[in-house]
């Protein structure tokens, strides 16, 4: 997969631009470097919009999108 590639997959289930996508600077991770799927390992995962609402007690005025995949 090369960049321009998942800056569009990025933007088309965000439903943002492809231009805020590059800008926040989503990477491939280096397939050489991952030892185990996050999933399965003891990584440890972070849910932004938990800490978000953690944090500012979720009355922010910002929307959330549920994303739909299929």
């Amino acid at each position: 997969m090369q960049q321009a590639d998942l800056d569009r997959a990025v933007a088309r289930a965000t439903g943002e631009t492809v231009t805020t996508i590059r800008r926040l600077g989503f990477l491939l991770d280096d397939p050489v470097a991952v030892t185990c799927d996050p999933q399965l390992c003891d990584a440890e995962v972070i849910d932004w919009d938990a800490l978000e609402t953690q944090r500012y007690g979720g009355s922010n005025g910002r929307t959330y999108r549920e994303l739909a995949l299929s």
